[in-house]
């Protein structure tokens, strides 16, 4: 895995974001955007939300990737809370630079610190490259995930 180059910051996403999120998201699929009053509405609430985390990498000041950190509370396992990571997305003029590793990274980290016993990531690729790439950042592929999907 590539180390980002040192002109490359990441942080919590704050007020004024939105954009760049939005623009980071039409490199992860091709949805429709929200309504723009929706897509603020979401967003201040995801900033509100305890536990909840977008982290932005910034490339030459650029938002250039991100991934979403979701810590939950828990009553099992003595009460240590349990973190999702989702959302995962590099801009394509930015792939292949370590960007998404050392987002993951750092949402790893933060999962640690607020005293998570696992981080768990579900991927809807069968790419042999992007599993490599999230085994590569320490994820094991032992369970098996189910989702139900609205339709």
């Amino acid at each position: 895995m590539s180390t980002p180059a040192a002109d490359f910051t990441i942080r919590p996403a704050r007020d004024g974001d939105l954009a760049d999120l939005i623009e980071l998201y039409h490199h992860l699929n091709h949805d429709p955007d929200p309504e723009p009053a929706l897509a603020g509405e979401r967003f201040a609430a995801i900033l509100a939300q305890p536990g909840m985390t977008v982290l932005i990498g910034f490339a030459n000041g650029r938002a250039a990737a991100t991934v979403t950190l979701i810590v939950v509370p828990n009553l099992t396992r003595k009460g240590a809370p349990y973190a999702l990571i989702e959302n995962v997305v590099t801009h394509a003029d930015h792939r292949k630079r370590g960007y998404a590793g050392a987002l993951i990274r750092t949402a790893v980290d933060q999962a640690w610190n607020d005293g998570c016993y696992k981080v768990m990531l579900l991927t809807g690729s069968t790419d042999p490259a992007t599993l490599r790439f999230y085994e590569g950042c320490g994820f094991l592929q032992n369970k098996t995930g189910f989702q139900i999907r609205r339709a």
